[in-house]
């Protein structure tokens, strides 16, 4: 804190003023681009992994705080970009930047504490994805793991029936006798997801954990549809995976849950994957250096579109903001997609979005500092 309170007494006067302001509008927009994301797309998995998995809801709650390193990744970029361009836009209509102008201040003076910042900031979104983000996500997915293995399976309660509906009906039928200390006694399970045969599990003892279901002291009994059995199977331990398929769970988020040595390691020790997982985990690498450089691109580009014509009378930032942001996510989109098929190599996947709007950046920059507007 004392470093921080020296670095701002050792500021000019003109770069604190700026600041101050940066730093205010960048609060604001990192708080709004949190809520719209949380508005339109954590809220929708939150209700999607309560009704459709079972997972309590302050679990799932949990899991979406975890998830916050992650979202601040993505919203600081669009935080320093809102607050360079709304503040810019602002000192721009109030003629503030022409006086400075008319004093000698150039562009480039102006915006060297707004670079100083985003420099900070795409410092700072790097360290949160490197350090705080693969933790979190490692926490949420333990945490999703083993909600998905308890299956909400309540201690006392007797004689309980619930089932396990996929794309097509249903799928699975459980009876339980009653569950007492985490055990379950008396198991029967009626599984009707293969074609043309029904499968019977009975077991004596059972429970849950996020590697499956654990049965113990049991028989699987393989029907077909018109009654025959076609054969019976006795086993003292058996441990079975229902409901979602854990397995393709643990292999999600490879790429969040490491930082990137450790991904560079994986990718290194890991010759199996298939050729669109290779790219996809390569673009993912690159993703972690590229997307904290972002933060840095949008004020290239940000600083230039601010300073706003003396015949425009109305603050447009919060305009240019979203637009430049949805060209960079469309284009991110794009070449993210071409880079998974292979059409262009994950280098240029991951930094292609940055490459077209620092050059188009760059060209508006030289035009505003050296050319009068």
């Amino acid at each position: 804190m004392r470093k921080i309170i020296r670095f701002f007494k050792g500021l000019k006067r003109l770069d604190k003023y700026i600041l101050v302001q940066i730093i205010e509008m960048f609060l604001m927009g990192v708080f709004v681009f949190t809520a719209i994301i949380f508005a339109s797309d954590t809220f929708i998995t939150l209700i999607k992994q309560i009704s459709k998995y079972g997972i309590p809801f302050k679990v799932a709650l949990i899991m979406i705080i975890l998830n916050l390193p992650s979202v601040f990744v993505m919203t600081i970029p669009m935080g320093v970009l809102l607050s360079t361009v709304m503040t810019l836009n602002r000192l721009s209509l109030a003629s503030e930047i022409t006086v400075m102008r008319s004093c000698g201040i150039g562009l480039n003076r102006i915006a060297r504490p707004i670079f100083v910042f985003a420099i900070i900031m795409s410092m700072a979104s790097f360290f949160i994805n490197e350090t705080v983000v693969p933790l979190a996500t490692k926490r949420s997915k333990n945490l999703a793991l083993w909600a998905f293995g308890q299956k909400n399976i309540p201690n006392g309660k007797q004689n309980f029936v619930f089932k396990e509906v996929g794309e097509k009906g249903l799928k699975r039928l459980f009876y339980v006798g009653h569950c007492e200390d985490n055990t379950l006694h008396n198991i029967s399970v009626l599984d009707v997801s293969k074609p043309d045969t029904v499968q019977i599990l009975q077991a004596r003892f059972g429970s849950t954990s996020p590697e499956g279901w654990a049965f113990d002291k049991g028989a699987v009994y393989t029907v077909t549809e018109k009654g025959k059995i076609l054969n019976t199977t006795f086993f003292e331990h058996s441990v079975a995976q229902f409901g979602m398929d854990l397995s393709k769970e643990l292999e999600k988020n490879i790429a969040r849950e490491r930082n990137f040595v450790q991904l560079v390691k994986y990718l290194a020790s890991n010759k199996t994957f298939d050729e669109e997982t290779t790219n996809s985990l390569r673009i993912e690498l690159h993703d972690k250096i590229a997307l904290p450089v972002t933060t840095i691109v949008f004020v290239l580009i940000g600083v230039p579109l601010a300073i706003t014509p003396p015949r425009v009378r109305y603050n447009r930032g919060f305009l240019f903001s979203i637009l430049i942001i949805f060209f960079y996510y469309l284009i991110r989109a794009l070449s993210i997609s071409f880079g998974e098929t292979g059409t262009i190599p994950p280098f240029f996947a991951a930094w292609l979005p940055n490459i077209i709007i620092a050059i188009f950046g760059a060209w508006l920059y030289y035009k505003k500092v050296y050319t009068i507007t």
